[in-house]
């Protein structure tokens, strides 16, 4: 007789879950050497992604009721698919739990959304050093898109860039 597979259960997070998903945020940042750039808190998770305006989904996967990891994606739009699509803004499984399946398991749950969406693609970014990840996504299908560059404006450059002046100031009316 086989030994029994662990039970593994994706599902939708709740506003009860921010201290979870807080604590797997670190996790990843850890993992990814950003952990100095975290500033979330449970607070600001809560209001964020379960508040008035959501701004992002969470899947929370967990393998016999423990929490094995999550994925994090919000709503992008193509201009030349004239179809929404989805930025997956993170995906992350514990150390413990690779290996399992999870973030398979995990890209399949966010495809099958996209797919129910109609959709017209999945993108996110990653990490150039990340070779376990980028290997990973290539068995999928995935594939780089080597000629866009990302950009990020952050901080006292986006703070300085919001309070500048229009130089046609009648042009654009902010609202």
């Amino acid at each position: 007789m086989s030994p029994a597979l662990p039970a593994l259960h994706i599902a939708a997070a709740s506003a009860d879950d921010a201290p979870l998903i807080l604590a797997l945020v670190r996790e990843l940042a850890e993992y990814e050497k950003l952990a100095d750039q975290v500033s979330a808190t449970e607070d600001a998770l809560r209001e964020s992604l379960f508040g008035e305006r959501p701004a992002a989904e969470v899947l929370i996967a967990r393998v016999d009721g423990e929490p094995a990891g999550f994925a994090l994606f919000f709503g992008s739009y193509s201009t030349f698919l004239a179809r929404p699509g989805i930025y997956l803004e993170d995906l992350f499984v514990r150390p413990a739990f690779r290996g399992l399946g999870i973030g398979r398991a995990l890209l399949i749950e966010v495809a099958a959304l996209a797919v129910s969406r109609r959709c017209g693609r999945v993108e996110w970014s990653v990490l150039d050093w990340n070779e376990p990840a980028i290997g990973f996504y290539r068995r999928l299908g995935a594939r780089p898109l080597d000629d866009w560059t990302m950009f990020r404006l952050v901080g006292p450059a986006l703070d300085a860039l919001a309070a500048s002046e229009l130089k046609h100031p009648r042009a654009f009316q902010r609202p």
